[in-house]
C-alpha cells in the first residue's frame, strides 16, 4: 500500500534506517570475533579456580566430581583441559580447544559455538567457559530500544512540522486556483519552505494586481463605449425616417450588437469578480417558461425550487434560446427542466438544426470562439455560450453539448439547487 502523506514517508524512512541499524549491529555483535584480552581480574581469579578444581595430581574422576559440585547452577558449558589439551572434566557438551595458539586468558571466537572464555591456570591447565545466556545483549537491547523510540518520536514531530507547512502551502495554491486571489501563506522560519512561501505570496500578489487591473480596465472601457453608442442611437432616432432606411436599419443592428457585446463583457467581469452575485429564491420551471415564451419555445418539466442569482439564470436561459434560434435553422425549440439522479437541476435546450462538428463540441464554450462558417455570418461575438458556462459554474454546475438523436443539438446545463459555493 502506498503512503500518500509526505510526513509519513519521511518518518517511515527514519524508522527504516533505525531498524536496519539495529539489525546490522545485532548481527555484528553475534558474528564478529571478539579476541580481546579478558579483564584484569582474571589473573586474581585463576588461583581461586585452581584451588576449586583441586591439585593437578588428582585423578580426572576427582576433578569431575569437584566441577559437578561447584558448577551445578552455572548456565552454560565448562571444559577443563590439562597442559596437553586432554579433557579432565566438563559440564555440558565438550568445548573444543581454540585453534591458533593458546591464549592465557581472553574471549576466543569458536565457529559454530560463539565466544568462549579461556582461562589458563598457573599449573598449566586451561578452563573453557561458554555462557548460554549472554549478559551483553540484555544490557544493550534496552538502550537500543530507547534510542529507537526516542528517535522515532522526535523524528515524527520534526517531519510533521515540515510537512504541515507544505500542506498549508498546498491549500493556498488550491484556493488561488479556485479564484480566491487573496490567498496567502504565512511565512515561517528561514529555510527553503519559507522562501517557497514568499515566492508564492509574491506571485499571488502579482496575479491579483494584474487581474484586478484587467477587470477595472474592462469595466471602464465598457462604460466609456456605452456613452457614444447612446448618442449614436439618439442621433439615428432624430434622422428622417425616409432618408436611406436601409442604412439606418444596418446602423441600428450594429449598435444593438455592440450594446449586447458590452453587456455580456460587463456581466462576465462581474461573475469573475465573485461577490456581485445574489442569492434569490427561484422557481426554475416558471423562469424558463417566462423566458421561453419570448422565443416561442415549448417548455415542459417539473417545478424545481432553488437558490440562485435570478438575473444570471435568466440570462443563461436567454442565451441558450438565442443560440438555438440563431443556429437551429428555423426548427422548433424545446426546453426541458428536470432533476438528475445526482440531485442537480438540469435545463436542456433542443433544436433540429445542423448541429456542431465533433471536433468543435468542446470549443464552442470558449470565449470569442465561433464554429467554422459562423464567423462570416456576422452573428454574435462568441460570448453567449462562454457566459452560459460561467453562470452554470458559478451555480455549482456545468454545461455540455451532445448531438440529438435524429439530428439536431442538445445543450444541457446542470445547476446545484442549494446554496452555491462559487457565489
Amino acid at each position: 500500500m502506498r503512503v500518500r502523506h509526505l510526513y509519513l514517508q519521511i518518518w517511515l524512512a527514519f524508522l527504516g534506517i533505525l531498524v536496519a541499524f539495529a539489525v546490522l549491529l545485532a548481527a555484528l555483535w553475534w558474528t564478529l570475533p571478539d579476541d580481546h584480552e579478558g579483564p584484569p581480574f582474571a589473573d586474581s581469579v585463576s588461583s581461586l579456580v585452581a584451588e576449586a578444581l583441586g591439585p593437578v595430581a588428582e585423578s580426572p574422576e576427582a576433578v569431575q566430581a569437584r566441577l559437578t559440585r561447584i558448577a551445578a547452577e552455572f548456565p552454560g558449558r565448562i571444559t577443563v583441559l590439562d597442559r596437553n589439551d586432554a579433557v579432565l572434566a566438563h559440564k555440558g557438551e565438550l568445548l573444543p580447544a581454540p585453534e591458533g595458539g593458546h591464549p592465557k586468558r581472553g574471549v576466543h571466537h569458536v565457529r559454530g559455538i560463539g565466544p568462549v572464555f579461556v582461562l589458563r591456570l598457573d599449573d598449566g591447565r586451561r578452563v573453557l567457559v561458554r555462557v548460554d545466556r549472554r549478559p551483553g545483549p540484555r544490557r544493550f537491547l534496552p538502550s537500543l530500544a530507547l534510542l529507537l523510540v526516542t528517535t522515532a518520536v522526535g523524528a515524527f514531530f520534526v517531519v510533521r512540522r515540515i510537512t504541515r507547512r507544505l500542506e498549508r502551502l498546498r491549500g493556498s495554491v488550491e484556493a488561488l486556483g479556485g479564484g480566491d486571489l487573496t490567498a496567502r501563506v504565512p511565512v515561517e522560519g528561514n529555510d527553503e519552505i519559507a522562501r517557497l512561501a514568499e515566492s508564492f505570496n509574491d506571485a499571488a500578489a502579482r496575479i491579483e494586481k494584474v487581474l484586478t487591473s484587467n477587470r477595472t480596465l474592462l469595466a471602464n472601457v465598457s462604460h466609456e463605449l456605452r456613452s457614444p453608442l447612446s448618442r449614436i442611437r439618439m442621433a439615428l432616432e432624430l434622422l428622417d425616417t425616409g432618408a436611406r432606411p436601409e442604412l439606418q436599419g444596418r446602423l441600428a443592428r450594429d449598435i444593438a450588437e455592440l450594446d449586447s457585446l458590452i453587456d455580456e463583457l460587463l456581466l462576465s467581469g462581474r461573475i469573475d469578480a465573485q461577490g456581485a452575485l445574489r442569492e434569490d429564491p427561484v422557481e426554475l420551471l416558471a423562469l424558463c417558461a417566462e423566458v421561453g415564451a419570448e422565443f416561442g419555445a415549448a417548455v415542459r418539466g417539473e417545478e424545481i425550487p432553488m437558490v440562485g442569482d435570478e438575473r444570471l439564470l435568466r440570462r443563461l436561459v436567454r442565451n441558450l434560446l438565442e443560440n438555438a434560434q440563431r443556429y437551429g435553422a428555423g426548427s422548433a425549440i424545446e426546453l426541458d427542466v428536470a432533476t438528475a439522479p445526482s440531485g442537480l437541476a438540469t435545463i436542456a435546450v433542443m433544436d433540429r438544426g445542423p448541429g456542431v462538428a465533433p471536433d468543435e463540441q468542446t470549443r464552442i464554450f470558449e470565449a470569442f470562439y465561433r464554429p467554422r462558417g459562423m464567423a462570416e455570418s456576422g452573428h454574435g461575438a462568441g460570448l453567449g455560450l462562454a457566459l452560459v458556462r460561467s453562470i452554470a459554474r458559478a451555480h455549482g454546475g456545468e454545461v455540455l453539448y451532445r448531438s440529438r438523436e435524429g439530428g439536431g443539438s442538445v445543450f444541457e446545463v446542470s445547476l446545484s439547487p442549494g446554496k452555491r459555493s462559487g457565489i
